[in-house]
């Protein structure tokens, strides 16, 4: 009996002698990698946060990062024993790989959200055209962008076809300019009609006067020649200027005697004879 008792403390000896310092190590190796992964997580997360990065970029990021660290760790750990890490890490990749194929369009989405909430080509509330569609933002995320188009219908488009298209932001900028066509008949007096025009621009305290309101003779087309009136306004009084300046425009040309011609089709009936 203490034969055996003598062999079997024998034989733990020789266990912790040779694999003591090897499950020491790898202690050490999960406890410091942890500590390490979560400074890393929280100095990626500082950052993202200097940076003015989206919070839920901030989050998916971060914690992306402290699991591969995570993994990192539970490779060397692996490597500490003396296993063979390469064949490991082939596994990972392949699956990786096969996970990156069966979300292929999931990941493009994704990676077109992270892009629109870092670099910000638009941000919710404003008006855009993108894709095909024309709305209002109301919400971003990481997969989709939500709009609501002009009658209030909700409408959500996948951030892969956004950020693969050409975005039209129409609050981009502070200030927009008002591109009007106004077309007058020809026997009236285009003078007369420039300065009626510029009287209803100069009287409009939305317009700005840097830059300065265009009114010039830009056609001579079949039935009218044609004036464009170019003022600017801030972003905001776009619509109500627009739509208040054309009422304007045709109240003060019908008070003084300016024709606004509509198409007409003239038949001329020859007898034969």
């Amino acid at each position: 009996m203490e034969e055996l008792i003598s062999k079997a403390s024998d034989d733990l000896a020789g266990l912790m002698a040779t694999y003591g310092l090897q499950v020491v190590g790898a202690i050490a190796i999960l406890i410091l990698g942890r500590i390490a992964a979560g400074i890393g997580r929280s100095l990626v997360q500082r950052m993202l946060e200097r940076a003015r990065v989206d919070a839920a970029v901030v989050s998916f990021i971060s914690s992306l990062f402290y699991f591969f660290l995570l993994v990192c760790v539970g490779v060397a750990t692996l490597a500490n024993f003396g296993v063979q890490t390469a064949s490991v890490i082939a596994v990972l990749g392949a699956a990786g790989f096969a996970v990156g194929l069966a979300l292929q369009g999931s990941l493009s989405n994704f990676a077109a959200g992270v892009m629109i909430l870092v670099f910000r080509p638009f941000k919710v509330d404003d008006f855009i055209d993108v894709a095909g569609v024309t709305g209002t933002v109301k919400d971003i995320d990481l997969f989709t962008t939500t709009l609501a188009s002009p009658d209030n219908v909700k409408i959500m488009v996948p951030n892969g076809q956004i950020y693969g298209s050409t975005i039209k932001n129409f609050g981009g900028y502070d200030t927009r300019r008002v591109d009007m066509v106004v077309g007058i008949g020809y026997g009236s007096s285009i003078e007369k009609a420039v300065e009626l025009l510029g009287g209803l621009i100069a009287a409009d305290e939305r317009v700005l006067e840097d830059p300065a309101p265009q009114i010039a003779v830009a056609e001579l087309a079949d039935s009218s020649v044609n004036l464009v009136v170019r003022p600017w306004v801030n972003g905001a009084d776009y619509w109500g200027f627009r739509f208040e300046m054309t009422r304007k425009i045709k109240e003060s040309f019908d008070a003084n005697g300016i024709e606004i011609p509509f198409p007409q089709t003239v038949v001329h009936m020859q007898k034969e004879g």
